[in-house]
């Protein structure tokens, strides 16, 4: 990445496909072969499909975008977002823009620490079968060790072994033996697994128990990214309302979403929507991402907020997210899919932490947006537009004429396919006169 170039890059969205998409491959610098695969020309092609996943039959494509205005820890970055509902690249992007006022977003992230976890049964007393455990502890991390591989060439590797003793249960107590892994810039599903399947039958003669299920946990809270900034109040200002209003509407939905369960559903998929679309976009898991989301969301036994919205002395909006983000940029999809490699090059990130420190900057920077629209001009507005294009073309529109159907279907606010196709066929044979 250029050191120079600047993610604030206005009227980007004015440009065609083929203007865009030569700006992200200057920035990025891009081969003729990596600007192929964003154009569509190559790509994942059913060959490779057939390798990745069983029963593969062809290839299933989703739009590719950029959210521009990115500025973290001092850093610009353009973000690559994979996703197919639409208005929220450029939500984002807007809010990205907002937050670049108040001086960008200042991340931080965790050691890549996962978690594997062995399941203890039959146990004669679960917390002699513990201390058994702990007793042998470090002899168990240098066997995970011997058997590491590449990651613990690269300095990963067992850190730590915990014991969870769970005395009632439909099935009796159990012992839950966890294995805390550095799995350094890869996800690190395949290593965790991995290690404690070799470590089982060692766990079985320590506490002369029975092992059943050995996995990983996706509730990666040892692996959290966090983000924070601040919004000057005066960017909030708009012709409906005030900037301090607009501060207190977006604190108060803000909190809305902190005390009940309800709403704060629909706010965390709002800050998903943005995650998973870089998860995707750069070949990680947006399972494992969402799950380890909504369990890191619930972990005080009440469902909440993922993020906080406060404001600062001087009345500025100020934000943070905190939540486990597992992702990598070696080994997996992350690799093998064309596609997300050119996302990780436009990206330009050097580490598996600095890829879940931007991705928890996009998740707040999408929940502002979402707030903001919500708590300021209702949801609707922006998003029925986009919407009217999905419709449009559903009704045969192409080129110039998506524009034009959308434009007559808001000056009536109707934006319904019926009126989308007597639209078409109205300014078709106008257009044939």
């Amino acid at each position: 990445m250029n050191a120079q170039h600047s993610s604030r890059l206005p009227g980007f969205y004015k440009r065609s496909l083929p203007e865009r998409a030569a700006i992200v491959a200057e920035w990025a610098g891009l081969t003729p072969e990596e600007q192929a695969v964003l154009l569509g020309v190559s790509g994942l092609n059913a060959a490779q499909a057939d390798h990745m996943i069983e029963n593969a039959i062809g290839v299933y494509g989703l739009p590719m975008g950029i959210a521009t205005n990115f500025l973290i820890n001092d850093q610009d970055y353009l973000v690559p977002m994979v996703i197919e509902e639409p208005s929220v690249v450029a939500a984002v992007s807007n809010a990205a823009r907002l937050f670049r006022a108040g001086g960008g977003f200042i991340t931080s992230s965790d050691e890549p620490l996962m978690i594997g976890q062995i399941q203890v049964l039959d146990l004669a007393d679960v917390y002699v079968a513990a201390g058994a455990v702990m007793a042998q502890r470090d002899a168990l991390l240098r066997q995970v060790d011997e058997i590491g591989g590449s990651i613990v060439k690269h300095g990963g590797g067992a850190r730590d072994l915990q014991v969870r003793p769970i005395l009632d249960t439909p099935v009796g107590p159990m012992l839950i033996v966890h294995l805390i892994y550095d799995t350094r810039d890869a996800m690190g599903a395949n290593a965790v697994n991995t290690a404690v399947e070799h470590l089982a039958p060692q766990i079985e003669t320590i506490t002369g128990g029975r092992v059943n299920l050995r996995i990983l946990s996706n509730l990666a809270d040892q692996r959290k990214a966090r983000a924070e900034g601040m919004i000057p109040a005066g960017e909030l200002a708009t012709e409906r309302i005030t900037s301090e209003d607009a501060v207190q509407a977006i604190i108060e939905a803000g909190i809305f979403a902190e005390v009940d369960p309800y709403r704060a559903t629909t706010h965390n998929k709002g800050i998903l929507n943005g995650i998973d679309a870089v998860v995707i976009a750069t070949g990680n898991d947006w399972r494992a991402i969402e799950a380890g989301a909504h369990a890191y969301a619930a972990r005080d036994g009440r469902y909440t907020s993922l993020t906080q919205w406060w404001k600062d002395e001087q009345g500025n909006l100020r934000g943070a997210i905190e939540l486990p983000l597992a992702v990598g940029i070696v080994g997996g999809a992350t690799r093998v899919h064309p596609a997300a490699q050119v996302a990780l090059k436009i990206l330009g990130v050097q580490s598996a932490r600095q890829l879940a420190e931007v991705i928890a900057a996009v998740g707040l920077a999408q929940n502002l947006a979402a707030m903001r629209a919500l708590a300021t001009e209702g949801i609707q507005r922006g998003h029925m537009r986009m919407h009217a294009r999905q419709i449009a073309i559903a009704a045969g529109a192409s080129g110039d004429l998506v524009n034009r159907v959308v434009q007559a279907m808001i000056e009536d606010n109707t934006i319904r396919l019926e009126r989308a196709k007597e639209l078409v066929q109205q300014f078709k044979r106008a257009g044939s006169n």
